[in-house]
Protein backbone atom coordinates (compact mmCIF):
# COMPACT_ATOMS: atom_id res chain seq x y z
CA UNK A 1 0.00 0.00 0.00
CA UNK A 2 2.84 2.45 0.88
CA UNK A 3 4.47 1.73 -2.32
CA UNK A 4 1.01 2.03 -4.29
CA UNK A 5 0.38 5.50 -2.65
CA UNK A 6 4.02 6.32 -3.10
CA UNK A 7 4.06 5.97 -7.04
CA UNK A 8 0.41 7.44 -7.07
CA UNK A 9 2.02 10.45 -5.30
CA UNK A 10 4.69 10.50 -7.86
CA UNK A 11 2.55 10.39 -10.88
CA UNK A 12 0.31 13.16 -9.54
CA UNK A 13 2.59 15.89 -8.61
CA UNK A 14 5.77 15.68 -11.03
CA UNK A 15 3.27 16.47 -13.89
CA UNK A 16 3.80 19.31 -16.55
CA UNK A 17 0.19 19.67 -14.51
CA UNK A 18 0.26 19.99 -10.62
CA UNK A 19 -3.47 19.17 -10.12
CA UNK A 20 -5.24 18.31 -6.71
CA UNK A 21 -5.34 14.71 -6.96
CA UNK A 22 -8.53 14.27 -5.02
CA UNK A 23 -10.31 16.11 -8.29
CA UNK A 24 -9.56 13.48 -10.93
CA UNK A 25 -10.49 9.65 -11.08
CA UNK A 26 -7.95 7.40 -13.08
CA UNK A 27 -8.58 7.49 -16.85
CA UNK A 28 -6.92 6.89 -20.00
CA UNK A 29 -6.42 9.86 -22.37
CA UNK A 30 -8.55 9.45 -25.56
CA UNK A 31 -6.19 9.10 -28.50
CA UNK A 32 -5.90 11.25 -31.87
CA UNK A 33 -6.97 8.77 -34.05
CA UNK A 34 -7.02 8.90 -37.99
CA UNK A 35 -10.53 8.68 -39.46
CA UNK A 36 -10.31 5.29 -40.33
CA UNK A 37 -9.51 4.13 -36.24
CA UNK A 38 -11.71 7.03 -34.72
CA UNK A 39 -13.65 5.96 -31.37
CA UNK A 40 -17.30 6.06 -31.95
CA UNK A 41 -18.94 8.56 -29.33
CA UNK A 42 -19.85 5.67 -26.83
CA UNK A 43 -15.98 5.98 -26.48
CA UNK A 44 -15.00 8.95 -26.41
CA UNK A 45 -13.03 10.05 -22.75
CA UNK A 46 -12.62 13.39 -20.80
CA UNK A 47 -10.31 16.04 -22.04
CA UNK A 48 -7.91 15.56 -19.75
CA UNK A 49 -5.46 13.10 -18.82
CA UNK A 50 -5.38 11.21 -15.24
CA UNK A 51 -1.62 9.83 -15.22
CA UNK A 52 -0.07 13.19 -15.60
CA UNK A 53 3.84 13.73 -17.60
CA UNK A 54 6.80 13.29 -14.88
CA UNK A 55 9.77 15.31 -15.06
CA UNK A 56 11.59 13.58 -12.41
CA UNK A 57 13.59 11.19 -14.69
CA UNK A 58 15.25 8.08 -13.58
CA UNK A 59 18.36 6.59 -15.36
CA UNK A 60 17.87 2.92 -14.06
CA UNK A 61 14.92 0.79 -15.26
CA UNK A 62 14.81 -1.99 -13.27
CA UNK A 63 11.37 -2.81 -12.90
CA UNK A 64 9.27 -4.62 -15.25
CA UNK A 65 11.40 -4.20 -18.31
CA UNK A 66 13.06 -7.17 -20.47
CA UNK A 67 16.14 -7.69 -22.71
CA UNK A 68 15.52 -6.66 -26.51
CA UNK A 69 17.77 -7.89 -29.15
CA UNK A 70 19.39 -5.48 -30.97
CA UNK A 71 17.22 -5.66 -34.34
CA UNK A 72 14.12 -5.21 -32.32
CA UNK A 73 15.73 -1.70 -30.83
CA UNK A 74 16.17 -1.16 -34.36
CA UNK A 75 13.01 -2.08 -34.98
CA UNK A 76 11.41 0.69 -32.45
CA UNK A 77 13.90 3.41 -32.91
CA UNK A 78 13.65 3.65 -36.85
CA UNK A 79 9.73 3.26 -36.83
CA UNK A 80 9.30 7.00 -37.11
CA UNK A 81 11.76 7.81 -38.67
CA UNK A 82 11.80 10.15 -42.32
CA UNK A 83 14.60 11.38 -44.44
CA UNK A 84 13.85 14.15 -47.14
CA UNK A 85 16.63 15.19 -49.11
CA UNK A 86 15.65 18.45 -51.26
CA UNK A 87 16.02 17.78 -55.54
CA UNK A 88 18.64 18.40 -57.09
CA UNK A 89 18.77 20.43 -60.05
CA UNK A 90 21.78 20.10 -63.11
CA UNK A 91 23.92 18.43 -61.04
CA UNK A 92 23.87 21.21 -58.31
CA UNK A 93 21.87 21.75 -55.30
CA UNK A 94 20.73 25.92 -55.18
CA UNK A 95 19.02 25.25 -51.61
CA UNK A 96 21.03 26.14 -48.52
CA UNK A 97 19.04 23.37 -47.44
CA UNK A 98 20.33 19.92 -48.25
CA UNK A 99 17.69 18.16 -46.45
CA UNK A 100 16.08 17.40 -43.02
CA UNK A 101 16.30 13.46 -40.53
CA UNK A 102 13.22 13.47 -38.21
CA UNK A 103 12.49 10.98 -36.05
CA UNK A 104 9.55 10.29 -32.87
CA UNK A 105 10.17 8.33 -29.88
CA UNK A 106 7.24 7.81 -27.51
CA UNK A 107 6.92 7.76 -23.74
CA UNK A 108 3.32 8.50 -23.65
CA UNK A 109 0.48 6.15 -24.76
CA UNK A 110 -0.34 8.14 -27.50
CA UNK A 111 2.34 10.29 -28.47
CA UNK A 112 1.50 13.93 -27.74
CA UNK A 113 4.52 15.45 -29.93
CA UNK A 114 4.13 15.97 -33.17
CA UNK A 115 6.25 17.20 -36.52
CA UNK A 116 5.56 19.16 -39.87
CA UNK A 117 7.84 19.99 -42.16
CA UNK A 118 6.74 21.88 -45.60
CA UNK A 119 8.24 23.92 -48.70
CA UNK A 120 6.45 27.56 -49.43
CA UNK A 121 4.95 26.85 -52.76
CA UNK A 122 3.54 30.44 -53.23
CA UNK A 123 6.37 31.99 -51.36
CA UNK A 124 9.67 30.59 -50.82
CA UNK A 125 12.07 28.71 -48.05
CA UNK A 126 10.54 26.14 -46.00
CA UNK A 127 9.30 25.29 -42.39
CA UNK A 128 10.08 23.09 -40.38
CA UNK A 129 8.63 22.73 -36.41
CA UNK A 130 8.00 20.54 -33.49
CA UNK A 131 5.32 20.68 -31.50
CA UNK A 132 4.47 19.42 -27.83
CA UNK A 133 1.75 18.60 -26.37
CA UNK A 134 0.45 18.18 -22.87
CA UNK A 135 -2.93 17.77 -21.39
CA UNK A 136 -3.40 15.21 -24.39
CA UNK A 137 -2.56 15.29 -28.17
CA UNK A 138 -5.46 17.37 -29.53
CA UNK A 139 -3.65 21.09 -29.87
CA UNK A 140 -0.52 19.56 -30.96
CA UNK A 141 -1.86 17.29 -33.73
CA UNK A 142 -4.14 20.83 -34.35
CA UNK A 143 -0.81 22.73 -34.84
CA UNK A 144 0.67 20.71 -36.73
CA UNK A 145 -1.70 20.73 -39.42
CA UNK A 146 -2.69 24.00 -39.78
CA UNK A 147 0.07 26.43 -38.52
CA UNK A 148 2.14 26.24 -41.40
CA UNK A 149 -0.59 27.22 -43.71
CA UNK A 150 -1.64 30.71 -41.55
CA UNK A 151 2.28 31.44 -41.72
CA UNK A 152 1.90 30.84 -45.43
CA UNK A 153 -0.96 33.10 -45.84
CA UNK A 154 1.28 36.04 -43.48
CA UNK A 155 4.13 35.24 -46.56
CA UNK A 156 1.70 36.05 -49.42
CA UNK A 157 2.09 39.28 -51.12
CA UNK A 158 -1.05 41.36 -51.57
CA UNK A 159 -1.74 40.04 -55.57
CA UNK A 160 -1.20 36.30 -54.44
CA UNK A 161 -3.91 36.43 -51.64
CA UNK A 162 -6.43 38.01 -53.67
CA UNK A 163 -5.91 35.53 -56.65
CA UNK A 164 -6.59 33.27 -54.41
CA UNK A 165 -9.76 34.17 -53.01
CA UNK A 166 -10.87 35.07 -56.50
CA UNK A 167 -10.41 31.46 -56.96
CA UNK A 168 -12.94 30.69 -54.03
CA UNK A 169 -15.46 32.79 -55.50
CA UNK A 170 -15.09 31.04 -58.64
CA UNK A 171 -15.41 27.85 -57.70
CA UNK A 172 -11.43 26.76 -59.34
CA UNK A 173 -9.21 24.66 -58.19
CA UNK A 174 -6.44 26.45 -55.60
CA UNK A 175 -2.89 25.81 -56.45
CA UNK A 176 -1.04 24.33 -54.21
CA UNK A 177 -0.05 26.54 -50.65
CA UNK A 178 2.51 24.41 -49.47
CA UNK A 179 4.39 20.89 -50.13
CA UNK A 180 4.14 18.79 -47.10
CA UNK A 181 7.07 16.32 -46.28
CA UNK A 182 5.44 13.53 -44.06
CA UNK A 183 5.85 10.25 -42.52
CA UNK A 184 2.81 7.73 -42.85
CA UNK A 185 1.83 8.22 -39.52
CA UNK A 186 1.68 11.94 -39.53
CA UNK A 187 -2.28 12.02 -40.23
CA UNK A 188 -4.89 14.68 -41.08
CA UNK A 189 -7.95 14.94 -38.95
CA UNK A 190 -10.33 14.81 -42.17
CA UNK A 191 -13.68 15.60 -40.33
CA UNK A 192 -12.22 18.86 -39.60
CA UNK A 193 -10.40 20.41 -42.55
CA UNK A 194 -13.69 22.22 -43.44
CA UNK A 195 -13.80 24.37 -40.81
CA UNK A 196 -10.35 24.91 -40.74
CA UNK A 197 -10.56 25.87 -44.05
CA UNK A 198 -13.20 28.29 -43.17
CA UNK A 199 -10.84 29.61 -40.33
CA UNK A 200 -7.86 30.43 -42.70
CA UNK A 201 -10.05 31.59 -45.31
CA UNK A 202 -11.42 34.19 -43.03
CA UNK A 203 -7.60 35.44 -41.51
CA UNK A 204 -6.64 35.70 -45.52
CA UNK A 205 -9.17 37.81 -46.55
CA UNK A 206 -8.74 39.95 -43.75
CA UNK A 207 -4.97 39.61 -44.53
CA UNK A 208 -5.76 41.37 -48.32
CA UNK A 209 -8.39 44.60 -46.52
CA UNK A 210 -5.16 45.05 -44.24
CA UNK A 211 -2.84 45.02 -47.17
CA UNK A 212 -2.37 47.31 -50.29
CA UNK A 213 -0.87 46.44 -53.48
CA UNK A 214 2.80 45.27 -53.69
CA UNK A 215 2.54 44.80 -49.95
CA UNK A 216 3.62 41.36 -47.63
CA UNK A 217 4.75 40.79 -44.39
CA UNK A 218 8.40 40.14 -43.54
CA UNK A 219 9.11 36.78 -42.05
CA UNK A 220 9.53 38.03 -38.52
CA UNK A 221 5.87 39.44 -38.85
CA UNK A 222 4.38 36.70 -40.56
CA UNK A 223 5.43 34.31 -37.87
CA UNK A 224 4.19 36.54 -35.28
CA UNK A 225 1.01 36.75 -37.03
CA UNK A 226 0.55 33.16 -38.07
CA UNK A 227 1.44 32.45 -34.26
CA UNK A 228 -1.20 34.61 -32.51
CA UNK A 229 -4.21 34.04 -34.78
CA UNK A 230 -4.26 30.17 -34.96
CA UNK A 231 -4.61 30.68 -31.46
CA UNK A 232 -7.09 33.19 -31.44
CA UNK A 233 -8.71 31.03 -33.76
CA UNK A 234 -8.92 27.61 -31.81
CA UNK A 235 -10.46 29.68 -28.93
CA UNK A 236 -13.02 30.73 -31.31
CA UNK A 237 -13.90 27.87 -32.76
CA UNK A 238 -14.43 25.87 -29.15
CA UNK A 239 -16.81 28.43 -28.28
CA UNK A 240 -18.47 28.70 -31.14
CA UNK A 241 -18.99 24.82 -31.22
CA UNK A 242 -20.07 22.95 -34.25
CA UNK A 243 -23.86 21.20 -34.97
CA UNK A 244 -21.76 17.87 -35.27
CA UNK A 245 -21.20 16.40 -32.16
CA UNK A 246 -17.78 14.92 -33.03
CA UNK A 247 -16.37 18.08 -34.03
CA UNK A 248 -17.82 20.04 -31.24
CA UNK A 249 -16.27 18.18 -28.67
CA UNK A 250 -12.63 17.92 -31.38
CA UNK A 251 -12.71 21.89 -30.87
CA UNK A 252 -12.86 21.64 -27.37
CA UNK A 253 -10.42 18.56 -26.75
CA UNK A 254 -7.90 20.81 -28.90
CA UNK A 255 -8.67 24.30 -27.05
CA UNK A 256 -8.38 22.63 -23.41
CA UNK A 257 -5.63 21.02 -24.20
CA UNK A 258 -2.18 22.79 -24.91
CA UNK A 259 0.84 22.76 -26.86
CA UNK A 260 4.36 24.36 -27.08
CA UNK A 261 5.66 24.94 -31.03
CA UNK A 262 9.18 25.62 -32.41
CA UNK A 263 9.00 26.55 -35.72
CA UNK A 264 12.11 27.13 -38.22
CA UNK A 265 11.62 29.02 -41.67
CA UNK A 266 14.76 28.78 -43.95
CA UNK A 267 14.96 31.35 -46.84
CA UNK A 268 18.18 30.97 -48.62
CA UNK A 269 20.92 32.00 -45.66
CA UNK A 270 17.86 33.62 -43.60
CA UNK A 271 17.28 31.56 -40.79
CA UNK A 272 14.10 32.30 -38.42
CA UNK A 273 13.42 30.41 -35.59
CA UNK A 274 9.66 31.02 -33.81
CA UNK A 275 9.31 29.24 -30.29
CA UNK A 276 6.66 29.38 -27.75
CA UNK A 277 7.14 27.45 -24.75
CA UNK A 278 10.14 25.00 -24.13
CA UNK A 279 11.14 23.53 -27.47
CA UNK A 280 14.10 24.21 -28.52
CA UNK A 281 16.77 25.27 -31.67
CA UNK A 282 20.08 24.48 -31.74
CA UNK A 283 22.22 25.58 -34.26
CA UNK A 284 25.50 23.13 -34.80
CA UNK A 285 28.75 25.36 -36.19
CA UNK A 286 31.90 23.53 -37.00
CA UNK A 287 34.75 24.69 -35.52
CA UNK A 288 38.22 25.59 -37.70
CA UNK A 289 39.92 22.66 -35.63
CA UNK A 290 36.38 20.46 -37.11
CA UNK A 291 35.14 20.24 -33.82
CA UNK A 292 31.41 21.16 -33.32
CA UNK A 293 29.86 23.86 -30.99
CA UNK A 294 26.01 24.65 -30.09
CA UNK A 295 24.69 27.89 -30.94
CA UNK A 296 21.11 28.12 -29.19
CA UNK A 297 18.81 30.29 -31.08
CA UNK A 298 15.87 29.68 -29.10
CA UNK A 299 14.89 30.50 -25.15
CA UNK A 300 12.62 28.44 -22.89
CA UNK A 301 9.54 29.84 -21.63
CA UNK A 302 9.23 28.29 -18.31
CA UNK A 303 10.41 29.18 -14.81
CA UNK A 304 13.99 28.64 -15.34
CA UNK A 305 14.14 32.03 -17.91
CA UNK A 306 14.37 34.94 -14.96
CA UNK A 307 13.06 37.10 -18.12
CA UNK A 308 9.77 35.52 -18.49
CA UNK A 309 9.01 34.95 -14.87
CA UNK A 310 9.48 38.90 -14.85
CA UNK A 311 7.19 39.60 -17.58
CA UNK A 312 4.63 37.16 -15.78
CA UNK A 313 4.66 38.83 -13.18
CA UNK A 314 4.54 42.54 -14.57
CA UNK A 315 1.73 41.55 -16.19
CA UNK A 316 -0.80 40.97 -13.51
CA UNK A 317 -1.49 42.96 -10.14
CA UNK A 318 1.64 42.89 -7.38
CA UNK A 319 -1.14 41.31 -5.13
CA UNK A 320 -0.63 37.87 -6.96
CA UNK A 321 3.38 38.26 -7.76
CA UNK A 322 3.44 35.15 -5.11
CA UNK A 323 0.59 33.54 -6.60
CA UNK A 324 1.14 33.89 -10.35
CA UNK A 325 4.61 31.49 -10.59
CA UNK A 326 4.25 28.48 -7.75
CA UNK A 327 6.48 25.66 -7.62
CA UNK A 328 8.13 26.78 -10.64
CA UNK A 329 4.48 26.32 -12.69
CA UNK A 330 2.00 28.99 -14.04
CA UNK A 331 -0.65 28.69 -11.05
CA UNK A 332 1.02 26.14 -9.81
CA UNK A 333 -0.30 23.98 -12.71
CA UNK A 334 1.76 24.54 -15.86
CA UNK A 335 5.18 24.06 -16.72
CA UNK A 336 5.97 25.94 -20.30
CA UNK A 337 4.67 30.17 -19.71
CA UNK A 338 3.76 30.37 -23.13
CA UNK A 339 1.63 27.59 -24.80
CA UNK A 340 -1.09 27.37 -27.86
CA UNK A 341 -4.73 26.27 -26.60
CA UNK A 342 -4.78 25.69 -22.36
CA UNK A 343 -7.80 28.00 -22.46
CA UNK A 344 -8.24 27.51 -19.17
CA UNK A 345 -5.52 29.51 -18.54
CA UNK A 346 -6.82 32.35 -21.14
CA UNK A 347 -10.52 32.27 -20.58
CA UNK A 348 -12.78 34.28 -17.72
CA UNK A 349 -13.85 31.66 -15.41
CA UNK A 350 -18.22 32.69 -16.64
CA UNK A 351 -16.64 32.04 -20.40
CA UNK A 352 -15.43 28.76 -19.57
CA UNK A 353 -18.51 27.33 -17.19
CA UNK A 354 -20.61 29.12 -20.48
CA UNK A 355 -18.52 26.94 -22.63
CA UNK A 356 -18.68 23.89 -21.41
CA UNK A 357 -22.00 23.97 -19.93
CA UNK A 358 -23.05 24.17 -23.85
CA UNK A 359 -21.02 21.12 -24.80
CA UNK A 360 -21.80 17.69 -25.60
CA UNK A 361 -23.16 15.41 -23.49
CA UNK A 362 -19.51 13.64 -22.76
CA UNK A 363 -18.64 16.95 -20.91
CA UNK A 364 -21.64 17.57 -18.47
CA UNK A 365 -20.86 14.96 -15.59
CA UNK A 366 -16.89 14.99 -16.11
CA UNK A 367 -15.64 16.92 -12.95
CA UNK A 368 -12.75 17.76 -14.81
CA UNK A 369 -14.21 20.04 -16.47
CA UNK A 370 -15.60 21.96 -13.41
CA UNK A 371 -11.85 22.84 -12.03
CA UNK A 372 -10.80 26.35 -11.93
CA UNK A 373 -7.16 27.00 -11.31
CA UNK A 374 -6.10 28.39 -8.11
CA UNK A 375 -5.84 32.21 -7.11
CA UNK A 376 -7.33 32.44 -10.85
CA UNK A 377 -8.38 36.44 -10.82
CA UNK A 378 -7.01 38.63 -13.68
CA UNK A 379 -6.61 36.55 -17.14
CA UNK A 380 -4.73 35.55 -19.80
CA UNK A 381 -2.15 34.52 -17.79
CA UNK A 382 -0.69 32.32 -21.04
CA UNK A 383 0.04 33.65 -24.20
CA UNK A 384 1.16 31.92 -27.32
CA UNK A 385 3.24 34.63 -28.97
CA UNK A 386 6.18 33.32 -30.09
CA UNK A 387 9.51 34.86 -29.54
CA UNK A 388 11.44 35.09 -32.87
CA UNK A 389 15.09 35.17 -33.94
CA UNK A 390 16.70 35.95 -36.93
CA UNK A 391 20.31 34.33 -38.03
CA UNK A 392 21.67 34.77 -40.83
CA UNK A 393 23.42 31.37 -41.95
CA UNK A 394 27.23 31.49 -43.02
CA UNK A 395 29.52 28.47 -44.06
CA UNK A 396 30.28 27.32 -40.91
CA UNK A 397 26.38 26.59 -39.80
CA UNK A 398 26.37 23.28 -40.60
CA UNK A 399 23.26 22.05 -39.19
CA UNK A 400 19.85 23.18 -37.16
CA UNK A 401 18.38 20.41 -34.41
CA UNK A 402 14.86 21.60 -33.25
CA UNK A 403 13.63 18.84 -30.50
CA UNK A 404 10.75 18.77 -28.13
CA UNK A 405 11.80 18.81 -24.17
CA UNK A 406 12.17 15.79 -24.51
CA UNK A 407 15.57 15.49 -25.95
CA UNK A 408 17.03 18.22 -23.92
CA UNK A 409 16.15 17.05 -20.98
CA UNK A 410 18.34 14.10 -21.43
CA UNK A 411 21.43 15.06 -23.62
CA UNK A 412 22.87 18.58 -22.99
CA UNK A 413 22.99 20.99 -26.27
CA UNK A 414 26.44 20.34 -26.63
CA UNK A 415 26.57 17.24 -26.51
CA UNK A 416 23.69 16.78 -29.27
CA UNK A 417 25.80 18.92 -31.55
CA UNK A 418 28.77 16.88 -30.66
CA UNK A 419 26.69 13.69 -31.35
CA UNK A 420 25.26 14.72 -34.86
CA UNK A 421 28.17 16.29 -36.33
CA UNK A 422 30.23 13.77 -35.84
CA UNK A 423 27.77 11.49 -37.21
CA UNK A 424 27.61 13.82 -40.56
CA UNK A 425 31.01 14.12 -41.16
CA UNK A 426 32.00 10.77 -39.93
CA UNK A 427 34.94 12.49 -38.00
CA UNK A 428 35.40 11.01 -34.58
CA UNK A 429 36.62 13.96 -32.05
CA UNK A 430 38.64 11.98 -29.11
CA UNK A 431 38.48 13.83 -25.69
CA UNK A 432 40.16 12.76 -23.08
CA UNK A 433 38.32 9.80 -21.19
CA UNK A 434 36.34 10.85 -18.13
CA UNK A 435 34.51 8.68 -15.48
CA UNK A 436 33.29 11.59 -13.35
CA UNK A 437 33.41 10.21 -9.52
CA UNK A 438 33.34 6.51 -10.30
CA UNK A 439 36.40 3.67 -9.21
CA UNK A 440 36.72 1.83 -12.87
CA UNK A 441 39.58 -1.03 -12.68
CA UNK A 442 41.99 -0.90 -15.28
CA UNK A 443 39.96 -3.85 -16.94
CA UNK A 444 37.13 -1.58 -16.95
CA UNK A 445 38.97 1.32 -18.49
CA UNK A 446 40.49 -0.76 -21.31
CA UNK A 447 36.47 -1.95 -21.94
CA UNK A 448 36.14 1.42 -22.41
CA UNK A 449 38.61 2.64 -24.37
CA UNK A 450 37.65 -0.75 -26.39
CA UNK A 451 33.65 0.32 -26.33
CA UNK A 452 34.51 4.33 -28.03
CA UNK A 453 37.07 2.37 -30.61
CA UNK A 454 33.74 0.25 -31.83
CA UNK A 455 31.56 3.49 -31.89
CA UNK A 456 32.94 4.95 -34.91
CA UNK A 457 31.58 1.94 -37.28
CA UNK A 458 28.34 1.74 -34.83
CA UNK A 459 27.33 4.81 -36.02
CA UNK A 460 26.72 3.86 -39.38
CA UNK A 461 24.00 1.46 -38.60
CA UNK A 462 21.50 4.24 -38.44
CA UNK A 463 20.98 5.63 -41.82
CA UNK A 464 19.02 9.00 -40.29
CA UNK A 465 20.72 11.47 -37.85
CA UNK A 466 17.84 11.76 -36.09
CA UNK A 467 17.30 8.03 -34.93
CA UNK A 468 21.12 8.60 -34.03
CA UNK A 469 20.64 10.72 -31.50
CA UNK A 470 17.76 9.03 -30.43
CA UNK A 471 19.55 6.13 -29.55
CA UNK A 472 22.04 8.42 -27.64
CA UNK A 473 19.58 10.38 -25.83
CA UNK A 474 17.44 6.69 -24.64
CA UNK A 475 20.83 4.43 -24.48
CA UNK A 476 23.82 6.36 -23.36
CA UNK A 477 25.52 5.39 -19.97
CA UNK A 478 27.07 7.15 -17.14
CA UNK A 479 30.10 7.11 -19.48
CA UNK A 480 28.29 8.88 -22.18
CA UNK A 481 28.21 6.05 -24.81
CA UNK A 482 25.61 3.88 -25.90
CA UNK A 483 25.20 0.79 -23.93
CA UNK A 484 22.52 -1.47 -25.53
CA UNK A 485 21.27 -3.07 -21.72
CA UNK A 486 20.09 0.90 -20.92
CA UNK A 487 18.67 0.92 -24.25
CA UNK A 488 16.76 -2.67 -24.23
CA UNK A 489 15.45 -1.90 -20.96
CA UNK A 490 13.93 2.23 -21.57
CA UNK A 491 12.63 0.55 -24.52
CA UNK A 492 10.76 -2.02 -23.11
CA UNK A 493 9.01 -0.50 -20.07
CA UNK A 494 5.64 -1.01 -20.29
CA UNK A 495 3.26 2.07 -21.46
CA UNK A 496 2.24 3.13 -17.35
CA UNK A 497 5.91 3.07 -16.81
CA UNK A 498 7.74 4.82 -18.99
CA UNK A 499 6.51 8.11 -18.82
CA UNK A 500 8.24 7.55 -15.16
CA UNK A 501 11.84 7.91 -16.79
CA UNK A 502 11.38 9.95 -19.70
CA UNK A 503 9.42 12.22 -21.83
CA UNK A 504 8.08 11.97 -25.87
CA UNK A 505 11.36 12.73 -27.65
CA UNK A 506 10.87 14.33 -31.35
CA UNK A 507 14.02 15.95 -32.94
CA UNK A 508 14.40 17.53 -36.95
CA UNK A 509 17.61 17.99 -38.05
CA UNK A 510 17.88 20.35 -41.31
CA UNK A 511 21.28 20.31 -42.78
CA UNK A 512 22.77 22.96 -44.75
CA UNK A 513 25.13 23.45 -48.00
CA UNK A 514 28.03 25.08 -46.96
CA UNK A 515 28.87 25.87 -50.92
CA UNK A 516 25.40 27.89 -51.19
CA UNK A 517 25.01 29.51 -48.21
CA UNK A 518 28.78 31.15 -48.77
CA UNK A 519 27.57 32.10 -52.46
CA UNK A 520 24.39 33.47 -51.33
CA UNK A 521 26.23 35.70 -48.12
CA UNK A 522 28.54 36.56 -50.99
CA UNK A 523 25.20 38.02 -53.31
CA UNK A 524 23.66 39.33 -50.50
CA UNK A 525 26.92 41.64 -49.30
CA UNK A 526 27.67 42.77 -52.91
Amino acid sequence: YVICMSLLFVLVCNGTFLWGSSLFPCQRQLPCCPTSHRPTSSQLHPIWPTAMPVRGYRRSPDLHSYNLTPPQVNSILKANEYSFKVPEFDGKNVSSVMGFDSNQLPANAPIEDRRSAATCLQTRGMLLGVFDGHAGCACAQALSERLFYYVAMSLMPHETLCELEAAVEAGRPLSPILQWHKHPNDYFTREAQTMYFNSLRTYWQELIDLSSPGESLGPREALLSAFKRLDSDLSLEAQVGDANSFLHYWVLRVAFSGATACVAHIDGSDLYVANTGDGRAVLGVQEEDGSFSAHTLSNDHNAQNENEVARIQGEHPPSEKKTVVRQDRLLGLLMPFRAFGDVKFKWSIDLQRGVLESGPDQLHDNEHTKFIPPNYHTPPYLTAEPEITHHRLRPQDRFLVLGTDGLWETLHRQEVVRIVGEYLTGVHQRQPLTVGGYHVTLGQMQGLLAERKARASLAFQDQNAATHLIRHAVGNNEFGAVDHETLSKMLSLPEELARMYRDDITIIITQFNPHVVGHQRQGGES
